[in-house]
């Protein structure tokens, strides 16, 4: 089986034989597999009427938010945006009554983002249909190959320190 990126190296080696494009088959592949995939994560969200950015706040929120919500700051940090980017995403979940904002008893310059009843429900709905469709997007590689894939990229992560949510 030959790849987009196997064309790729092919031309390089052809042009700069003198220069080691080892590299570009595994961060090439990465780089367009996460185009891909996105593009595949989008479509499926788009068809249940939400971004893909939209269930990814909302299930951070359902994971590991308690009853009691997670603040702006720790939504942020989860999701790698910026503040000004978590705030209007915020905004525009509240606006669907997907979240709300419950004050901090504690701080009350803190402000918890919390899951509307809607917004649990919807996760909840939509949590077995969405690793459904990533088992489908899988469905290429055998038990084995997903597991040494998983180890391969896990041993990536920690190799360039992604081994924290914050």
């Amino acid at each position: 089986m030959r790849d987009a990126i196997d064309l790729i190296t092919e031309h390089w080696a052809q042009q700069r034989p003198d220069v080691d494009v080892s590299p570009m088959a595994i961060i090439g592949r990465i780089t367009r597999l996460s185009r891909l995939l996105d593009q595949e994560l989008k479509r499926f969200f788009a068809a249940h009427g939400l971004e893909f950015w939209e269930f990814d706040v909302l299930a951070t929120l359902r994971r590991s938010g308690g009853d009691s919500g997670l603040t702006a700051g720790a939504l942020n940090r989860a999701a790698m945006v910026t503040s000004g980017a978590i705030t209007n995403r915020i905004d525009r979940l509240a606006a669907k009554n997907l979240v709300r904002r419950a004050p901090c008893a504690d701080d009350r310059r803190s402000v918890f983002v919390q899951l509307t009843d809607e917004g649990r429900a919807l996760v909840d709905e939509l949590l077995p249909l969405h690793m459904a469709n990533e088992q489908r997007l899988l469905a290429s590689l055998g038990t084995d190959d997903r597991a040494q894939l998983e180890g391969l990229l896990r041993a990536l992560a920690v190799g360039l320190d992604d081994t924290k949510l914050d």
